[in-house]
């Protein structure tokens, strides 16, 4: 019988029992999407690393109306993009925005996400034990980063983030497809806004750049604004979730506050989604573990359970910040790699803007707050339903 996705989690921070079972038999496996379509769903560490970097998969489709759909999201549930200019646009994309999300760059913001962070902390104390994690942190520090890199009025928080929630919704066609019309719309007006009275900002910085219209430099900003703080928010509810529900871990990052890099990527692992992962459609024929895809079907590259693959990351359910230490792997091997932020050239720019954001979350946390706790059972945690990044809907903590 073939599996159905998404796969039910009765508990949400551990592979869900029917895809680990997959997992357990295989690299490659036949599906069926949310929406009753056939796809190949790959599971294994070292063909998901494979696959992300492999120019014979891609998101585009030379008959998009007659692929096969993942899911009704607008963003990630059908082909985009031209089919024979695919490789050529992407790359065109990363040589404009890389420079943009530079490591340098992004350590020249620390100070100010290290402010802001304190702020939204200085807040959360005032307000007293217990506090929503999730609305006193999680949810406006990545919004307020990303509006001051990208030169986005916070005051539009409210707005965009509900497109954004709009856009992500995977079981309502309609409503997606408005969300990402609303977004693009108000990304337009921004872009106007920036050719009049620039700034010191992303936006403003594309609007300079040679050879970009309007239409493009609106579609890079919206979806840098929708991916610069969606998965972000989701990182740091999960993260917590993950150090404050397993025993020993918090109070070991409080005693030690070296720990908390390690942490990060630990946090960047462990979490599972259970949804399919990231929709690539075959460009050609292509072979996978001995199975072969055909040209124009659909292969989801799970690179939450690659994450989970225990040839790679031993004991994969265990939250275990320890793996990702350097001093503790020894000297003779590196840590494993994980795929959280993707591989080569799918690799995310903003990687490093995340692990200072994650970075700094955790290592003001622990230093301010050392007997933070959560405030109910794991059990009791509510996750969103229906959306691209399942999220952390409230994470009551006290201390």
């Amino acid at each position: 019988m073939t599996a159905q996705l998404p796969f039910h989690a009765p508990e949400p921070l551990h592979t869900p029992p029917e895809l680990r079972e997959l997992r357990d038999s295989g690299v490659i496996h036949k599906v069926r999407t949310r929406v009753g379509d056939d796809a190949w769903l790959v599971t294994g560490y070292e063909e998901v690393r494979a696959l992300l970097d492999d120019r014979r998969l891609g998101r585009s489709h030379p008959d998009p109306e007659r692929a096969p759909r993942f899911g009704e999201s607008a963003l990630l549930g059908t082909p985009v993009g031209n089919h024979e200019t695919e490789q050529a646009d992407h790359a065109h994309m990363r040589r404009i925005l890389q420079p943009l999300f530079s490591p340098r760059r992004m350590r020249a913001l620390r100070p100010r996400i290290a402010r802001l962070t304190a702020d939204l902390l200085d807040d959360m104390e005032k307000s007293g034990s217990p506090a929503d994690l999730n609305a006193a942190l999680a949810l406006p520090l990545p919004i307020l980063v990303i509006c001051e890199l990208l030169g986005v009025p916070y005051a539009d928080r409210d707005r965009f983030r509900a497109w954004s929630v709009a856009v992500g919704d995977v079981a309502d066609a309609a409503r997606s497809t408005d969300g990402l019309m609303q977004l693009y719309a108000y990304g337009r007006e921004l872009v106007d806004h920036k050719r009049h009275s620039p700034g010191d900002d992303i936006i403003s910085d594309l609007c300079a750049t040679d050879g970009l219209g309007d239409a493009e430099i609106a579609s890079l900003s919206m979806m840098l604004l929708f991916a610069g703080h969606e998965t972000t928010v989701v990182q740091i509810g999960y993260g917590a979730l993950c150090m404050l529900g397993t025993p020993g871990e918090w109070p070991a990052l409080v005693a030690d506050p070296s720990r908390v890099d390690a942490a990060v990527e630990e946090i960047m692992r462990a979490p599972i989604a259970g949804t399919g992962g990231m929709p690539r459609w075959a460009a050609t024929d292509l072979e996978i573990a001995g199975v072969t895809v055909h040209a124009g079907e659909l292969v989801l590259l799970d690179t939450f359970t690659a994450n989970h693959d225990p040839a790679v990351f031993p004991d994969p359910e265990r939250f275990d910040p320890e793996r990702f230490d350097a001093r503790r792997c020894g000297a003779d091997r590196a840590p494993a790699q994980h795929l959280g932020f993707g591989y080569g050239a799918r690799y995310c720019v903003g990687a490093p803007l995340a692990r200072i954001e994650l970075t700094e979350v955790f290592g003001q946390l622990a230093a301010r707050f050392p007997h933070l706790r959560l405030a109910v059972p794991t059990s009791e945690i509510r996750f969103t339903r229906d959306q691209l990044t399942t999220a952390i809907v409230e994470l009551p903590v006290a201390w």
